[in-house]
């Protein structure tokens, strides 16, 4: 462009002032010939940090627990608090001290914002607030306690 901006100007086709206008307008153009990012680009910048790896995740876990006395509730009581599902078998202890231990976990599982759900004859499955318990058990009772009646 500079070329042919001097040589209209030596032809006299072209006035001095207009030759050193268009070199400023030029310059001015190289300048910002750099390019800005694109909404797109800047989108993708900042989609790229909501990105997690699924390897990264902690792995959740189950507890099974068997208690033989009311000292142990405590111990199933700290893995809830833990974010830990637990599955208690209340099956091979006395009828007063599954109670008690029921309603201890109900209120640990109460105030930590989690569940507490049958599901078997003496068996109960506690969830932290992380864990969702979808369904209902109470039909197959129904039924096994329908056909014991007859």
């Amino acid at each position: 462009m500079g070329v042919m901006n001097r040589f209209l100007n030596f032809i006299g086709m072209q006035d001095e002032e207009e030759y050193t206008e268009r070199e400023k307008v030029a310059q001015m153009d190289e300048y910002e010939a750099e390019p800005e990012p694109t909404v797109f680009e800047s989108r993708k910048a900042t989609k790229g940090s909501n990105i997690v790896s699924i390897h990264s995740q902690k792995a959740s876990k189950m507890v099974l627990y068997e208690p033989r006395s009311y000292d142990e509730a405590q111990e199933i009581a700290d893995h809830i608090r833990n974010r830990r599902s637990v599955v208690i078998n209340l099956q091979r202890i006395r009828s007063d001290q599954a109670l008690r231990i029921i309603d201890f976990l109900s209120g640990t599982v109460y105030a930590l914002s989690g569940n507490i759900s049958k599901i078997g004859s003496n068996i109960f499955l506690c969830v932290p607030e992380n864990v969702e318990i979808q369904g209902s058990i109470t039909e197959m009772f129904a039924e096994e306690d329908h056909n014991r009646m007859r």
